[in-house]
């Protein structure tokens, strides 16, 4: 057997040998690459005589030819394969369900959903939107709101207060949305007719109050505001809200420092379905914010004259109302980032909410 036929047959083995792509194409550059057994002997062709050319030369070509295809037949066999197997380990079960989408599986957390059906009713009667700072100084957040030295709301029980700072003053955590009045009373001229929703904080947590909780605030400053456009504000608020077509409301007097007269307002309502109230019918009562005339000290703070300007003002819990609409027993669940507990009470993030569509839709 001649060099050539023994070099056919072991190259010939070893591509009937490779398992994967990886080994045929170590046999190929073993052959054929730059360095190949095959090469080296193709760089012979250039040293032969014409009579050499003419039956060595073409018995290397033809080693070269069967090679080749012996390679690429295997080649093909392999990747067949490799395929084949690939589709036996990745096999679909068509019969699972399909999997939704990032935008059906996600979820509005409730109070987000809240925000935006009170922000969709007020902008409806020409309110805008206001802000302030969480972190705020005990001017802001109680003495331009009229609060006396002394009063309870500013012990440590109620309030969390930061350290002092270099000139001595201690900054707190709002304890209500309410500064944000000032600070607009005193950038903007009157009319006025704003909300503030946004966090506040208070020493407290059972499974209906919270440390870090949520509030709405309206306020309405003009020359000629008074309570019976608070209660038709009011009134109109809570049909929309609770989706329902009447309320009955009462308004008790009540105390607040930056508001004088000072009402809690009550709706009536059936609790006779447990956590699921039912407003605009039953015989109950249920308190559901506080309101008020804006007091003249609070006006004079934010730089306005209370003989010219008057308005009216009211605040509610966020989280409260939410779980009075939507059911939800504990407040403690709307901070504990369960999954679960989002799927259930979430809303899908493409149902926004409109007057004409519908807020909870």
């Amino acid at each position: 057997m001649s060099d050539l036929e023994t070099l056919k047959d072991n190259l010939l083995a070893d591509v009937t040998a490779a398992g994967d792509e990886a080994a045929i194409e170590a046999v190929r550059v073993n052959a054929l690459g730059k360095k190949g057994s095959i090469s080296e002997l193709l760089k012979t062709l250039g040293t032969m005589t014409p009579e050499e050319r003419q039956t060595r030369g073409a018995a290397i070509n033809a080693l070269k030819t069967d090679v080749f295809a012996a390679i690429t037949a295997r080649k093909s066999e392999l990747k067949d394969a490799a395929i084949a197997e690939r589709l036996a380990r990745e096999t679909v079960d068509i019969s699972l369900p399909v999997r939704s989408s990032p935008a059906e599986r996600g979820r509005i957390h409730p109070i987000s959903q809240i925000i935006d059906e009170i922000t969709a009713i007020f902008a409806d009667m020409g309110f805008s939107i206001a802000e302030g700072p969480d972190i705020e100084t005990d001017y802001y957040n109680f003495t331009a709101l009229n609060f006396p030295e002394g009063h309870p709301a500013r012990e440590m029980h109620d309030t969390f207060f930061f350290n002092p700072d270099a000139n001595g003053e201690r900054k707190v955590l709002r304890t209500h949305t309410s500064p944000v009045q000032i600070r607009t009373m005193e950038a903007q001229k009157p009319p006025i007719r704003i909300i503030i929703p946004g966090k506040t904080y208070r020493q407290d947590s059972d499974a209906t109050h919270s440390p870090m909780f949520h509030q709405v605030e309206g306020l309405v400053v003009d020359t000629k505001s008074n309570v019976a456009n608070m209660r038709w504000i009011l009134e109109e608020f809570c049909k929309t809200f609770f989706e329902v077509d009447n309320v009955t409301m009462r308004f008790r007097p009540s105390f607040f420092p930056f508001t004088e007269p000072s009402f809690e307002v009550d709706i009536q309502c059936d609790r006779s379905s447990g956590p699921i109230v039912k407003f605009g019918e039953g015989t109950d009562w249920m308190e559901i914010l506080g309101c008020g005339m804006v007091h003249p000290n609070v006006l004079r703070a934010g730089g306005l004259d209370p003989d010219v300007y008057q308005g009216f003002a009211w605040g509610m819990g966020l989280d409260r109302i939410a779980m009075l609409k939507y059911g939800m027993p504990d407040l403690r669940n709307f901070f504990d980032a369960d999954v679960r507990w989002m799927s259930h009470y979430g809303f899908r993030p493409l149902d926004m909410p409109t007057l004409f569509g519908g807020l909870s839709a």
